[in-house]
């Protein structure tokens, strides 16, 4: 079981940087601020559905995982996960690129948000420098 995908996964919990669960995926795919929506592979078809659901018309990616809802459970401290959610978008591509089967057009919208988030964090670094050196 050591697969890198589910070490990304604890260490989104372990950040705050995920939500799990039903419910707490469902808010936060509601509030748009999921990037990834994880479900375990032995997850039942309602589970799969629901997920697509919460994604649906959104640019928000859903992703059925290679591991277990137990696997996936030990790794952020349950007994058992069938759904959880990234809340980041750089954890969210790393976590994607990390599984064997990545499904390649949730890498491309992923590395697309990456790189726009990227650019408005260097945007807001530089004028924060500017705004210290009193320039408009």
């Amino acid at each position: 079981m050591d697969n890198k995908a589910l070490n990304y996964l604890s260490l989104a919990r372990k950040g705050g940087l995920a939500e799990l669960g039903e419910e707490p995926v469902g808010a936060a795919a509601r509030a748009g601020k999921a990037y990834v929506i994880l479900v375990a592979s032995d997850a039942s078809d309602h589970t799969w559905r629901r997920a697509k659901s919460f994604a649906a018309g959104t640019e928000q990616q859903c992703v059925r995982m290679e591991a277990t809802k137990d696997e996936m459970g030990l790794m952020v401290g349950r007994t058992s996960l069938a759904i959880a959610a990234i809340t980041d978008v750089a954890l969210a591509l790393a976590l994607v690129k990390a599984m064997p089967k990545a499904d390649p057009q949730a890498l491309e919208v992923l590395t697309a948000k990456a790189a726009k988030a990227k650019k408005r964090q260097a945007e807001a670094k530089a004028h924060a420098r500017n705004v210290r050196k009193g320039k408009k």
